[in-house]
């Protein structure tokens, strides 16, 4: 017969490397990490960009392209965000990753600036940045797809 301890109380599974125990305590909380989201600095980087050409510290964007060691179509498509619409640019900038969680991801962004009417913008972008994971207080987890009637208005411009 073998004999065992008795404990009475609560017990937390903690992981620490490869193994696993129980502690008396619960591991202490992690604050979230917060930081400005991808598009955001990409987005900061075209204006950056495009002050440096307009000032002539760049000749174009293909010397852009060489010194930032980047293709010239990459640059071609951060210069692209800055046909969005002032507003748009100032929501954008101010979007925040929440632990490494993307609020909106450039390509969904890249999909609103084919379209030259501000008006169209923001349409399309209500239902991009109000249904991200990012925004506090969002049922939904994930990046949507415009609606049809924003999938259309992109294919008509």
């Amino acid at each position: 017969m073998t004999t065992g301890k008795v404990i009475t109380g609560t017990l937390h599974r903690v992981q620490r490397g490869h193994g696993r125990a129980f502690v008396a305590k619960p591991p202490p909380a992690i604050a979230p990490v917060h930081r400005p989201a991808r598009v955001a600095l990409m987005l900061a980087l075209a204006h950056k960009i495009d002050a440096a050409i307009s000032a002539g510290q760049l000749h174009d964007q293909a010397d852009a392209a060489r010194r930032l060691d980047l293709t010239p179509a990459r640059v071609t498509q951060l210069l692209a965000l800055l046909a969005l619409a002032p507003d748009l640019q100032e929501r954008v900038l101010f979007l925040e990753s929440v632990d490494g969680l993307e609020p909106l991801t450039e390509r969904a962004l890249r999909r609103v600036t084919r379209t030259w009417s501000w008006g169209a913008q923001r349409e399309i972008c209500r239902t991009l940045i109000s249904t991200s994971p990012g925004n506090p207080g969002n049922p939904r987890q994930g990046i949507v797809l415009p609606a049809a009637s924003a999938r259309r208005a992109l294919r008509s411009s």
